[in-house]
């Protein structure tokens, strides 16, 4: 028996096709010469490998990923 795997975009849910341009994001910490350790976001382009971490949001393209952003942006501000 075959299982097929089904991805829906984090922000709008459109279900993943396989000629769409699609981008993964996740937050990630950097380490600033001074200063204390920060967050950092990271988006690139779709990875299989990548895809099925517990922490990558799957998004279906640039306005997805342009709203993923600035909802983190926002999120990040509120947080300081």
């Amino acid at each position: 028996m075959a299982w097929t795997e089904t991805y829906h975009c984090d922000v709008c849910n459109s279900p993943r096709g396989d000629a769409e341009d699609w981008w993964l994001a996740w937050a990630d910490h950097t380490k600033p010469p001074e200063g204390p350790e920060q967050e950092s976001l990271r988006i690139t382009r779709w990875n299989h490998a990548l895809s099925h971490s517990a922490e990558v949001k799957h998004l279906c393209g640039a306005r997805c990923a342009q709203t993923f952003m600035d909802r983190w942006m926002q999120s990040e501000g509120a947080q300081r």
